[in-house]
């Protein structure tokens, strides 16, 4: 073997890049290979469009704030946020309610657009605001989530039981006194599903924690996504760890059913790990391990994932002078019921500042597996129409100042308007900007049959083969983001906890005053 890593880490998404950090810093040689991870961005002639819209929700979570004092970037990390105000808004045929950070504002907003419910949605923030505090006491505690073994479970069994909602009937309702079709559901309800990766209904505790994170303090980084993976990876390479974000592995080695070393594309030796990362599931990962067989049992205890909906996103490069002032940074928008497709749309502008008077918009919408675009072209462009209808009648003549529209999922052309007209591009010329030619899969939203874990959970932390831990989406699919940082603090505590020697130096580094 010509090079040896502790850790190689598969992926470049929320979780992988976290525990790569938090290992590097601890003291274990890294390595970050990227595996097909796509960057948040591409470009088309020098313009920005997006893949996916990203909104730091987890910024606010206890499992954030230990992240960055570990790796001693608080101030720095203050300085590259900031808040948005209002949170979101979600839009209605008869409804625009801004939900701002401050308390008396949201107030009037309330008894603007819904006075009868002021009393119901009042109790409802002051019972959500007891369960967040109670989450937060516990999600600051080095545990292990979701738990494996019997202790784990124990520890987390001591902190979980008094948290609300944590073991309610996935049938409870958090607000019964807002019925189904009453209008303040789209305004709890909506925002958690987009940030979820779990598909259905949420259990109450996700429910109350998802739109927690929505409505206690969003923040927003200058350059979204795209800055939140430098900043992990400077925090790699500051500490040893090397990346090769744009190479793949093509193979898992093991012996005696552990991790011994992975096969990276174009490198003739292989590569000699102790343990491997992956971002993402398991079935994944030992499609990479070839003549591994796990126990029956063990892979019968693997809840199966199904992917029920899908993202399916549209980015819209167009005229400012097009976009109404009171249009927010976060957005959702409700069905009109007019006709137009019944579909609601998060529509996220991005935050990066443009100088020639032009600003993306990204929208996303859950699509149901049997509404994946087929196929043939007429099918996959439907997809994008519709999600188009939907903005355009929220935004008026917003057709009329389109530059850019572009969809990475239905692998039709690019559609060029700067020249005033609508003109076709081939995709293919999508590609020198980090684009693709080919229609790129959607992220999916998981049903986890059975639900693990009071219904947050997945597939475990811990993989079949030894040596082997999961930290993306499917792991706490429900809990969004926040799942994918605790399983990331899960993975590093699980390594770290085999070398006596560096579980000793994390905890005499350990300061409550950050030294830089």
């Amino acid at each position: 073997m010509a090079k040896h890593f502790d850790v190689v880490v598969l992926g470049a998404g929320i979780g992988a890049l976290t525990t790569a950090a938090l290992l590097a810093r601890r003291s274990w040689r890294v390595l970050v290979v990227g595996h097909g991870h796509r960057a948040p961005t591409y470009t088309f002639d020098g313009v920005p469009l997006a893949r996916r819209p990203f909104t730091f929700l987890a910024s606010s979570s206890p499992a954030w704030t230990r992240v960055v004092a570990e790796l001693a970037q608080t101030q720095t990390w203050k300085r590259r946020v900031a808040p948005l105000d209002p949170m979101f808004q979600v839009l209605g045929p008869r409804m625009r309610l801004d939900v701002p950070p401050d308390a008396v504002a949201f107030g009037k907003e309330i008894d603007r657009e819904l006075s009868a419910a002021r009393r119901s949605v009042g109790e409802l923030y002051v019972a959500l605001a007891e369960a967040n505090a109670a989450a937060d006491a516990v999600f600051e505690k080095d545990l292990v989530f979701p738990p494996g073994g019997f202790w784990e479970r124990r520890e987390a069994a001591r902190w979980t039981a008094a948290m609300p909602y944590f073991e309610a009937d996935p049938a409870f309702d958090i607000a019964p006194e807002t019925p189904t079709g009453h209008p303040f559901r789209a305004v709890l309800e909506t925002p958690a599903r987009f940030a979820s990766h779990a598909s259905g209904r949420l259990p109450p505790f996700a429910l109350a924690r998802l739109h927690g994170a929505w409505a206690r303090g969003v923040s927003v980084l200058a350059r979204g996504e795209d800055e939140l993976s430098e900043f992990l990876l400077e925090r790699v390479r500051a500490h040893g760890g090397e990346t090769r974000l744009t190479e793949r592995v093509s193979a898992v080695i093991h012996k005696r059913g552990h991790v011994e070393g992975v096969r990276i594309d174009g490198d003739d030796a292989v590569t000699g790990v102790r343990f491997v990362v992956t971002d993402g599931d398991s079935r994944g990962l030992l499609d990479l391990a070839a003549e591994f067989s796990p126990k029956r049992a063990t892979m019968e205890a693997l809840p199966q994932l199904a992917a029920r909906t899908h993202r399916f996103v549209v980015s819209m490069v167009v005229r400012t002078l097009g976009l109404p002032r009171p249009l927010g940074t976060e957005a959702f928008l409700l069905p009109t019921g007019d006709g137009a497709p019944p579909l609601t749309v998060h529509l996220h502008r991005h935050a990066a500042k443009s100088a020639d008077g032009t600003a993306l918009l990204v929208a996303e919408a859950l699509l149901p597996i049997t509404n994946v675009p087929a196929t043939d072209a007429a099918a996959r462009g439907r997809a994008r129409e519709e999600v188009l209808a939907i903005v355009e009648r929220y935004i008026p003549f917003l057709e009329r100042h389109y530059l850019i529209v572009d969809s990475p999922h239905d692998g039709l052309p690019l559609w060029d308007y700067r020249s005033g007209r609508r003109v076709s591009v081939d995709r293919a010329r999508t590609r020198m900007g980090g684009g693709s030619a080919q229609a790129e899969a959607m992220a999916p939203q998981w049903e986890v049959l059975p639900p693990t874990f009071f219904g947050l959970g997945g597939e475990p932390v811990r993989m079949p083969l030894g040596g082997a831990f999961g930290v993306g989406p499917a792991i706490l699919p429900a809990l969004g983001q926040e799942g994918e940082l605790l399983s990331a603090w899960a993975a590093a505590r699980l390594i770290t906890r085999t070398d006596r020697r560096k579980e000793k130096m994390r905890r005499e580094m350990w300061s409550k005053v950050e030294l830089g």
